[in-house]
């Protein structure tokens, strides 16, 4: 778990504290919701090394229709704070992807992105209602999605935060988003055949590999750590299919 320490010191940022708040008490309604054990080398680090100073917090868990739940929480040099979230489902099950980053440099929250990415060939059939009816008129700068992110649902949210009023409009998109995967995965019973499951895992694989086409996941960590780490990081720890 997340440790106290980090929660209260001055480092964190309060918009990252609501939306952790937040996706905990989402993750707290799973059914077995149970902790997963991880290397501890790759599970908290931190540096205080002068003009390098850096805190990663992971938590991981897994729950009924969920194979991994993981949310990290890293600060960089005391001015770029990043929250990132991916919950993962078990193969098994019907449920979408459930993705979110929010990126802090100083005051500026450069990139806010949500989704419930597909896991099989027509799933988003099933949810994009849900989506559509999602409130993201009062945000002044969407961004425009990356070549790799092909993976993400039509209903994905990618933006810089303005004002303080977009931060709050983005905590409640967040939440509506949680609130639907919520919903879709008490509805979802496990399948058995072996093609659709293989499918699901073909996805998620997909997902994994397209993600760790994102450059700047490695070039931030790379001012801190060797190759051989960050890539074993990115791999084990961030997109680990």
């Amino acid at each position: 778990m997340l440790s106290e320490s980090l929660t209260k010191t001055k480092l964190t940022d309060p918009l990252i504290l609501d939306l952790l708040q937040n996706i905990r008490e989402h993750r707290s309604m799973l059914d077995n919701l149970q902790t997963l054990k991880v290397d501890p080398n790759l599970n908290n680090i931190v540096s205080n090394e002068i003009g390098r100073e850096l805190i990663i917090e992971n938590e991981f868990h897994k729950a009924k229709g969920f194979r991994k739940l993981h949310i990290e929480v890293a600060e960089f040099s005391k001015n770029l704070k990043i929250l990132h979230c991916v919950f993962f489902p078990d193969p098994k099950f019907d449920i979408p992807i459930f993705g979110m980053d929010l990126v802090k440099i100083n005051d500026v929250v450069s990139a806010a992105i949500v989704d419930l990415s597909p896991a099989s060939k027509n799933q988003g059939l099933k949810y994009e209602e849900l989506l559509n009816e999602v409130d993201k008129s009062s945000f002044t700068s969407l961004r425009e999605i990356p070549n790799w992110g092909e993976i993400f649902s039509k209903n994905v949210f990618f933006a810089s935060l303005k004002s303080k009023s977009e931060k709050n409009d983005f905590c409640r998109v967040v939440d509506q988003y949680l609130s639907i995967l919520i919903k879709l995965s008490k509805k979802a019973t496990p399948e058995f055949k072996e093609e659709i499951i293989k499918e699901r895992v073909d996805y998620q694989k997909n997902y994994c590999v397209q993600q760790m086409k994102n450059e700047k996941t490695s070039m931030v960590l790379l001012k801190y750590f060797d190759e051989k780490w960050v890539n074993n990081y990115i791999k084990k720890v961030l997109f680990d299919f």
